[in-house]
């Protein structure tokens, strides 16, 4: 029995291990000619507070996400690699990722950073690669080391 991946998904969120998950989610990808959907959840949670003050901070954040997403499509695609979406959703990144997205885009692997941007709410509350190992119900890739590292 040969295992084929078909709906990869890869959380992006600016960090340096979001950026190695993306490197070997490519790889992954071409080898088995699978659809990669590049992923970057807004939480809404965060800008709760401080959207009383600034309104558009949620704007920015949005604008943000969708270059580092584009970046990343184009980088993807110089590659080779022909079916890459950008997703850019609202929401907690714990939920969203994990059984909202995944059952949306029937995803059979999930790749994502051993660690994020969010350093408070790991410490706090768990970090969101933890919560999608729990939760998922497909296969789950957290990635800690740079893609060039054995």
């Amino acid at each position: 029995m040969v295992l084929k991946y078909e709906q990869i998904i890869v959380a992006v969120d600016g960090s340096k291990e979001s950026k190695w998950a993306f490197k070997k989610a490519v790889g992954i990808a071409k080898r088995n000619n699978a659809v990669l959907n590049l992923v970057n959840i807004i939480d809404t949670r965060s800008y709760a507070a401080v959207e009383a003050y600034d309104r558009s901070i949620a704007e920015r954040a949005h604008k943000y996400a969708e270059e580092l997403l584009t970046e990343y499509k184009q980088e993807a695609e110089a590659t080779g690699l022909e079916k890459v979406n950008i997703l850019v959703e609202y929401g907690s990144p714990k939920t969203m990722i994990s059984r909202d997205l995944s059952k949306r885009l029937v995803a059979d692997l999930i790749i994502c950073g051993a660690t994020g941007l969010n350093t408070v709410e790991r410490f706090l509350i768990g970090s969101v690669s933890e919560n999608i190992v729990r939760s998922a119900t497909c296969d789950v890739l957290v990635v800690r080391t740079p893609e060039d590292e054995v």
